[in-house]
This record gives structure tokens, sequence and C-alpha cells, in this order.
């Protein structure tokens, strides 16, 4: 009888040709991981090409899963079992897996042609270079040939179901639920019975595998993790600002216009928001970067919550259109989820390297606020923050996603909608002033006191007639000036109205716990976007070991929160890691003098927790004496 061991947690790194189902596994085993009460995280991991050369490097696509009984902030560094499911997917993945990992692989694609294609001078399966590992080579795709051939398939279409046998050997290794699944197969091959039963029959075979194969001693088995109660669902960031999107656009009761242009790793916002025409969604797919921002810009003049989404290379074409919407002072909202650059770069690996480009990539002076989603599921409430400064304040807002965020799951506690508080669009119906003869007159940048936003009329308003376009504004008319004081009083309207959002920004809040004996740390972690998750992780494995450290995030990038600066100067040292090469640390150096030092990895990956929390226990180790003179140079630059 097979010994059933309990663990607290589990990382699973599914690998094999990006034509071999590895994302849906991977995707499959979450949801079901998910379903059973698991805290999960997720990376997937593929190539940008649509179909790279079968059996290279460059075509191994790979999805990780975390999964525990307690709350966890990464999808892992390390896999704890690596499922290869060719010769290439094992030497691009067996680096990261640690000794006496667990190597489940499929026997059927190690040929001579494919060991050669990626330099194995000999089979690793059978050469016992593997044996500081548990292997298990496995003939996966013949067992599932023999599985479905009662069903009238190819030989080629009926191995394509082998990603289903190994996610149902997997399902019972780790005791997950299958109903989930089978459902799922039931529903997305409705309309191929022959497809549909051998992919269910090929998941059920490989579960029963499990059962009767004398080949695992061990399976294991993850307990739930304690969660606040209410409705979960797992969700990914591109899914969270979608939902996010729509919410607000009910919460404004505005009909909402998305343009935007495909382009990785944004694409699947389009995707979904094209799901939603009955909460008054109409998405647009543009001919390009400049179109899909224009036309956004378009439906926000006519009185619409104008959207459009992008990458880093797209930024760049939308830069013009955004500034123009600076000048126009309509609400706007742009979604960066930002990529690996520069150029094309790599299109499906993950980076935070557009923050300076959407602070200041337009010409002129033409401030916009710039807010960042720190997690999957913070994307929904970051989504609605970006319209309500939007639609309040009358402004581009840009919104950082990335990648990682983008494409990583984790449960999300579906919120009370009715709690969200509405969106009062404050559209301009009457004349604001008079004129000389005591007539009725709109002046379309007469400003709000408190807010310093100007009227947003809808076009064929009675009595609202206005001008709008790029050219500088006279002050209150709206009418074309270059005289050089306007100017001047224009430019720091606009730069005080972007300032004013202060007034709308909680506080930074600080995670720094008081040890024992009354002390506080010397160190603090600041991070902004999806470092969240790593420096979390890292700030409490630090803490484990008795060290203080304290920990903060940022949402809003520009403006800062009031009392940033204050926050910066009570600590020793404040290190800012990012997926970039400083461009945070550079703008809090320059703004508040302080000597903020980067942590910058910019390799395509989430930033390694093992690693952060590492030089984060050097850096707190060199700290000198508070009686001594200035700060070692540590680990950080």
């Amino acid at each position: 009888m097979t010994e059933v061991r309990t663990l607290d947690r589990v990382v699973i790194r599914f690998a094999g040709d990006s034509g071999d189902g590895m994302q849906l596994t991977g995707d499959r085993f979450t949801a079901d991981s998910a379903t059973f009460g698991n805290d999960i995280s997720t990376l997937p991991n593929f190539p940008a090409e649509i179909r790279a050369p079968a059996g290279t490097l460059p075509g191994v696509s790979s999805f990780q899963l975390h999964f525990a009984n307690y709350d966890i902030m990464t999808p892992g560094d390390r896999p704890d079992v690596l499922v290869a499911m060719n010769p290439a997917a094992l030497k691009a993945n067996i680096a990261d897996l640690p000794r006496g990992g667990l190597i489940i692989a499929d026997t059927a694609d190690f040929t001579t042609r494919n060991l050669a294609k990626v330099g194995y001078a000999a089979n690793p399966l059978e050469d016992g270079s593997l044996g500081d590992y548990q292997l298990h080579a496995l003939d996966l795709t013949g067992m599932t040939v023999a599985a479905v051939k009662d069903f009238g398939l190819s030989r080629k279409d009926a191995s394509r179901a082998k990603n289903m046998f190994s996610l149902g050997l997997l399902s019972w290794l780790y005791h997950r639920p299958t109903e989930g699944t089978i459902s799922f197969l039931s529903t997305k091959f409705a309309n191929k019975p022959a497809i549909r039963d051998a992919n269910i029959t090929a998941f059920k075979t490989g579960y029963a595998f499990g059962e009767t194969t004398e080949v695992f001693a061990v399976s294991y088995e993850v307990a739930p993790a304690p969660m606040p109660s209410g409705r979960y669902r797992q969700i990914n960031g591109n899914l969270a600002l979608a939902l996010g999107l729509v919410a607000a656009a009910r919460k404004a009761d505005l009909p909402m216009f998305l343009g935007s242009y495909p382009i990785t790793p944004a694409s699947d916002i389009l995707h979904e928001l094209s799901k939603h025409k009955r909460f008054g969604i109409t998405t647009f797919q543009a001919e390009d970067e400049i179109a899909g921002v224009g036309a956004a810009l378009g439906a926000s003049f006519a009185g619409h919550i104008g959207v459009t989404t992008t990458s880093g290379p797209g930024m760049a074409l939308k830069a013009e259109t955004i500034g123009l919407g600076v000048m126009t002072e309509l609400p706007l909202v742009v979604i960066d989820v930002q990529r690996a650059g520069p150029s094309t770069g790599m299109p499906t690996k993950t980076e935070q390297a557009d923050l300076l480009q959407v602070m200041y990539g337009r010409n002129g002076e033409s401030p916009v606020p710039v807010i960042a989603a720190s997690t999957p599921s913070d994307c929904f409430a970051t989504a609605i923050e970006a319209v309500r400064i939007a639609v309040k304040y009358r402004t581009p807002v840009v919104v950082l996603s990335d990648g990682y965020i983008a494409n990583g799951a984790e449960p999300w506690q579906v919120p009370d909608v009715a709690a969200i508080p509405a969106i009062d669009p404050g559209f301009a119906t009457e004349a604001n002033a008079t004129d000389a003869k005591g007539e009725p007159l709109f002046l379309p940048y007469r400003r709000d006191p408190e807010t310093l936003a100007r009227p947003w009329a809808i076009p064929g308003t009675a009595g609202l007639q206005h001008r709008i376009g790029g050219i500088e504004k006279a002050r209150d008319t709206g009418a074309v000036s270059y005289d050089p004081a306007n100017h001047d009083e224009m430019v720091r309207t606009r730069q005080a109205k972007i300032d004013g959002i202060v007034q709308d920004i909680p506080d930074l809040v600080v995670d720094d716990p008081t040890a024992p004996d009354g002390s506080q740390a010397r160190t603090l972690v600041l991070g902004w976007g999806s470092t969240y998750g790593p420096i979390a992780a890292a700030v409490r494995r630090v803490r484990n070991t008795g060290r203080q450290v304290a920990q903060a995030h940022l949402r809003h990038l520009n403006p800062f929160p009031a009392n940033l600066g204050e926050v910066l100067r009570s600590y020793d040292r404040v290190i800012v890691p990012e997926m970039n090469l400083g461009q945070l640390a550079l703008l809090l150096r320059g703004k508040y003098l302080v000597d903020v030092h980067s942590y910058s990895r910019v390799r395509g990956l989430p930033i390694s927790l093992s690693e952060l929390a590492r030089d984060l226990e050097l850096e707190i180790d060199a700290l000198p004496d508070v009686e001594e003179s200035p700060l070692k140079e540590g680990a950080f630059a």
C-alpha cells in the first residue's frame, strides 16, 4: 500500500514542447488545487514564437505552480517536481531542480535524434547522470496511445492527450480532486466527441496508473489553507484588470470604450472585455497602437470612459496622444502590461522597466498619475482606482502591470460589488459664468477649486460649446494662446492638479514589527508592482532568522504618498528591489535626497525570494552600530 505523506507546500513545474499542452495542464492542476482550498501562485513561461522548432531549447514551454496549506507569496524559486515531456524540457529545467527532487520524464521522446538536438551525448534517463534525483522514467505517450486506441484517432492525435495522462498521474500523486477537470474537458471539446472522450480517458487512466502501479512508494497530501470566509475564484492579472474596468464603468454608470491593438502580454484584456457588451463595454481592435489610443481619447471626449491597453513598445507609440489627453484634460485609462525590452525584447518575459517611460516619455511638461498593481488579484482594485482618478481629475492615468502579474494566478475573494463606492462623472450641464452682457457663458477651463479639474462637457449639450485640441489653452476660455505668461501658468496648473491627487492617496503603511526589546528595524525594503510577492516572502524568511527588517509597498508612483519622504528618512538603509536597473530608486533619490540602494534584476523572471532573503541578511548584518560612522557598502549599489 502506498504511504501517504503530509506536506505544507509543493512546487511543480510541467515542461515540454510548446505544442505539448503544458499551459493547459498547469492551469487545470491550478484550478483543481484552488477548488481543493490550497493557496496558489503560478508562473507560466512560454516561447515568444507561435511554434518554435519542435524538440529544441527555444521551444520549451513550462508552467510552474506553488500550492500550500498557508498563505504563499510567490510561485517558488525552484520546483520540487519536474514533469519533462522531452529531452529539451529536461535540459532547460534540470538546473532549477534541487538534489533529491522528483523527475517524471516521458521516455517516448528521448530518441537519439531528440537527444542530439539539445546536446545530450547519451540518454540522461539511462546513464546515471540523474542519480541525485528521484527519477521516474515512464512511457507516458505509449500508455496514452494504448488507453485511447478505441476512439479511432491517429497516433499523432492520440499522443496529444499525454498531457492529460500526466495530469491524471499528478492528480493522484497529490490527491487532487478530478471532477473539475472532467467537467472542463467535457465542455471544451463538446463539439468533438472523440477528442473529448480520449482526453477524459487519458486523464482517468493516468490517475488509475498512479493508484495501481508500484512505481511510486509515496503519495502526498497538502491540506487546504485557512482563508477568510467568502466566495473565491482563481484569477490572473489580465482577467482581474478587465473585471475591474467593467466594475468601474458600472459604478460610474457610464459606457466604456476600449481602443486597443493586440500585443503580448496585454491582449487577453481585450479578449475578456469583448465578452461584456451587456455591461455597456465597446471594444475596438484597432489597426495599430496610435489608432487604438486615439479612438479611446475620442470616446472620452464623447462622455465614455476611454481605455487603451498595451505593453512597452505600444506605450512609445501612444505617447503623443497621451500628451493630447493631458492638454485636453480628458479622462483616459492607459494600461501598460510591461515586458522585457528594449524594442521587441523578450515579449513573453516579465520586466518592470517602463516606469521612467510612463513618467517622462512625452514631449513637454506632461504629467500623468501612475499607479501599479502588486498581485494578480490586486489588479481588480487598481483598475477601479485608475478610473476613479481619471474621471475625478480629468486626466490620463497609467496603470502598470507586467507579464508576471498578467499571466500568474492566485485565489481572489470576490468582492461585494455593492460596497464599492460610486464614481461620479460630474458632467457639466449648464453654464458656469456670464459674459459682459450678463448672458450665460461656459468656460471649459474654469477649474474646480478643490481638484483643479476642468468641466467635462459632453458634445452637443446645449450652451456648452467649446474648443478642443492640442494647442495651448488660454486660462478659463480654452481659446488658443501663445502668451508666455499664460503658458507658464497652465503648465504649472496642470502639474499642480496631478500633485493635488495626493489628497486622495492614503499614507504609506510600513510593516515594521517591534522587537521584544522595543527596538525597530533599521532596514526598510520598499517595492512597487509585482515585486510585492518576492519581497514579502523574503522579509518573512529574514524575520524568521531573528533579524529585524521593515517592508512597505507603493501603489501610487505619481504622485507619491504624502508621508513617503518621512518614511524613507526613518531608516538607516532603504533597499528597493526592481526588475530594472533602478528606476524607482532613481526617482526616490532625486525627489527626497535619500541614499536609496537599488537591488536590480533584469532576467525576464521574477526576483528570486531566496537570493533576496540571503542578500538582505548580509545587508542587515553589515550595518554598523548606531554610534559608528557611515554605513558600509554591502550587496546593494
